[in-house]
Formats: structure tokens, C-alpha cells, sequence
């Protein structure tokens, strides 16, 4: 009995993922510039409490993230962010106000299911501190190290496993595909 199951759960299974594949490929599963936000934002704030809690000397807060998907129909996403370094040395904290604008590639990671921002291009860039305001090369390129390290080991999105569809997807062979203001899930060629 229990042999004959299995095979009637994978036929189920494979019926669903088709049908799943034949939608998907009608009307894709895609996430919003908004959810990538906000997505990012959390996990950049929790990136920075594991930083703070190893004993890292920086933290580092958000005040804004801007993400704009597909713009002018390209594949990138083009990601304003705003926020506060802050050096924690002896009993002073010493906050640098910056700005940066980075453009990358939206890549889709199967094993990991989750997205994550690739080949990271700096854009324009500023630093404002009690001692210097405009664009300071060598710290703004050192904070362009961190954000594009951090961006390209931390997700901007990952499926939710708690999510029948989202975990069909996890299952399936998926890719993502940059539209204007969204990233969609379509099978992978």
C-alpha cells in the first residue's frame, strides 16, 4: 500500500509543479521594488546587531533604501542607500553620515533560494561628518568594499519556506527575471 503511495505523491507532485510552471510562465511570481525594501532593510539590521554582538568596532544603520528594479528596461537594480557609520572607539562614537548609489545584477541562488545583488557598480557617493562633507575616495571606497561584501553574502530576498507556492518554487528549477519595479520567478531555461 505504501509503495503504491509514494508513486501517486510524486505523479501529484510532478502534475503540480507543470501546472505551477505552465502559470508561471503565463503570470510569474514576482516580488515588489517595496518587499525588496524592506527585506533589505531588516536584513541589514540584523546583519549589523551579529556585527556588534562579534565585537565589530562599526555599526552600521539604514535610515533609507531606496531599490529601483529594471530601470530603462535594464536587468540591474539600482539601489539608493542612505544611513550612519559609526565607529565605537574608546567611549566615543564617531557617526558618518553617507550616501551611496550602487547599480548590480539581481541573481537568483537555487541552493540558497534567495536573492542576492551581484557585480555591484558604485554610482555616486557622500560622506558627511563633523570633520569632512563631500566625497572622500579612500572612505568611500572602503564603505563600498563593506556594502558590496555585505550585498553579495546577504540576501535582498528569500523564499518563504512557510509559503506553499514560494516552497514549490524552492523545488522546481527557477531563475529570476528583472521587469520595471519587480523581480519575477520564471522557470529556468
Amino acid at each position: 500500500m505504501i509503495n503504491m503511495i509514494k508513486p501517486a505523491l510524486r505523479a501529484l507532485t510532478l502534475f503540480t509543479v507543470v501546472l505551477a510552471s505552465g502559470c508561471a510562465s503565463l503570470s510569474p511570481y514576482s516580488i515588489s521594488e517595496g518587499e525588496v525594501e524592506q527585506h533589505l532593510k531588516d536584513a541589514v539590521a540584523k546583519y549589523d546587531r551579529d556585527q556588534l554582538q562579534s565585537g565589530s568596532p562599526l555599526s552600521l544603520s539604514l535610515t533609507g533604501a531606496d531599490i529601483t528594479l529594471g530601470p530603462d528596461g535594464r536587468d540591474v537594480a539600482v539601489i539608493d542607500l542612505k544611513g550612519q557609520v559609526a565607529l565605537n572607539a574608546l567611549l566615543a562614537k564617531l557617526p558618518v553620515d553617507l550616501a551611496l548609489k550602487v547599480e548590480g545584477a539581481p541573481v537568483y541562488d537555487s541552493q540558497e533560494k534567495a536573492v542576492y545583488i551581484r557585480r555591484l557598480q558604485l554610482l555616486e557617493s557622500s560622506v558627511d561628518s563633523p570633520f569632512f562633507k563631500g566625497d572622500l575616495a579612500p572612505v568611500t571606497d572602503t564603505v563600498m568594499r563593506v556594502v558590496a561584501q555585505m550585498l553579495e553574502t546577504m540576501p535582498v530576498y528569500r523564499l518563504d519556506e512557510t509559503d506553499p507556492a514560494q516552497r514549490l518554487f524552492g523545488v522546481v528549477p527557477m531563475d529570476i527575471r528583472v521587469a520595471p519595479g519587480r523581480l519575477e520567478f520564471v522557470m529556468a531555461e
